[in-house]
């Protein structure tokens, strides 16, 4: 186990690398670094991921921090978090193919956000809910 600041450390934490700061843990925990982009900033990172198939029998391709996905109906989707949000105030990017093969157009929407889990429907341009191949999803707090 590393330890870098000890079991009383009340302030920052700061890693530098050719006598720069690279890394930092302020003393509200949160985690700051340079990217290259000048200079050390909070890291707001992704909280949940999923790639799946939401046609058929849906399935979960690759994902973190999600734990299921529920088939409510065509175009209708909870997304289920393995570990909880602390609250509802988290943004949801969101976006999806209707085919592989077909430039189909239409619309990812995301509703009832909850700390578990959300709503996510996927239409085509009339607003009438169907099934996309490959929904993505990615959620930020």
């Amino acid at each position: 186990n590393l330890t870098i600041g000890g079991a009383n450390n009340t302030g920052s934490t700061t890693i530098k690398t050719n006598n720069t700061d690279a890394v930092t843990i302020d003393s509200s925990q949160n985690l700051q670094f340079n990217s290259g982009y000048g200079s050390v900033a909070t890291a707001y990172a992704c909280r949940a991921w999923v790639n799946f198939n939401g046609t058929g029998t849906v399935a979960i391709r690759g994902s973190g921090n999600v734990s299921s996905i529920t088939d409510n109906g065509s175009g209708d989707y909870t997304i289920n978090f393995t570990t909880d949000m602390p609250d509802v105030n988290y943004s949801i990017v969101a976006m999806g193919g209707r085919s592989s093969t077909l430039k189909d157009q239409g619309y990812v929407l995301h509703h009832s956000l909850q700390v578990g889990n959300f709503t996510l429907e996927t239409t085509n341009t009339a607003a009438s809910l169907v099934d996309y191949q490959q929904p993505t999803v990615a959620v930020f707090r």
